[in-house]
């Protein structure tokens, strides 16, 4: 007997499911299972105030919302101008940022097209240029040779070089000018082809003239292996002395002693 119930009682579990399944595949797709039941409730159809005044339902603002839609869109284009690349040398691009965030940004208010024409500033030098307005290129005067006298003899081409920072005499000429008392160099002197000479010794104190002017000196002497060598080169030490002033277009050197000065023409002494 309970055998038996028990196999009616899957029998009818049986019908039963396969009563829902047929439901199931039956029931037209995107609706609800069953019909709503309204709310026992009552619904909120409109607010009123104490004041008795009825709010009214809001409009959307279309322009409002297309305006969250862009700020949304945001984020993701900073993401992707971040990205972007600029072919130009990484100082050049922080000197023109200011300049390419303020066009991009009239590009962007359309206040600027691509095609207008942009007027750059030029600076001072570069306008110079282009008006010609820089003075002519003149040749080269040549060296600032003047003519002094040591002792009893009289040098015609005594070399002023700025580039020098020492006054010095051939070993040649300080013979022929008999001077005798010659103290230790504790130097040495870097040619042009970068070899290195060791003077013969220093002469200090010694009176040179030029024109109306005596100027003291002091002079290193070097052996220049050349006989009849009489010219030397005062550097930086005589011209700082005799307070000189060049003009290397003009082609004039100015010394000064005290109030009085003296102008030499370079060019007609060579």
């Amino acid at each position: 007997m309970t055998n038996k119930n028990h196999e009616a009682s899957m029998r009818n579990l049986e019908r039963q499911i396969g009563q829902l399944s047929k439901n199931q595949a039956e029931r037209p797709t995107n609706v609800f299972p069953s019909d709503t039941i309204p709310n026992s409730k009552e619904e909120c159809k409109a607010i009123q105030l104490k004041s008795g005044r009825t709010l009214e339902n809001d409009k959307v603002d279309n322009k409002k919302l297309q305006r969250e839609l862009k700020d949304q869109q945001f984020p993701k284009f900073l993401e992707v101008f971040r990205k972007l690349e600029i072919n130009i040398p990484f100082a050049e691009a922080l000197e023109q940022m200011p300049l390419y965030v303020k066009f991009l940004k009239e590009l962007i208010n359309k206040k600027r097209s691509w095609n207008e024409k942009e007027t750059v500033i030029l600076t001072q030098e570069c306008s110079a240029l282009i008006q010609r307005g820089l003075p002519p290129k003149l040749k080269d005067p040549g060296s600032f040779i003047i003519s002094c006298t040591i002792g009893n003899m009289t040098l015609e081409k005594a070399l002023c070089d700025l580039g020098a920072s020492i006054n010095l005499m051939p070993l040649s000429l300080m013979k022929k000018l008999a001077i005798k008392e010659v103290k230790t160099a504790r130097m040495s002197l870097q040619m042009a082809d970068r070899s290195l000479k060791i003077p013969n010794g220093v002469v200090e104190k010694l009176l040179m003239k030029v024109r109306d002017f005596v100027f003291p000196a002091n002079f290193v002497i070097l052996d220049t292996e050349e006989e009849g060598h009489n010219s030397i080169i005062l550097g930086r030490p005589f011209l700082s002395t005799a307070r000189a002033i060049i003009d290397v277009e003009k082609g004039e050197m100015i010394l000064r002693v005290h109030d009085e000065q003296m102008i030499i023409n370079v060019f007609k002494a060579m």
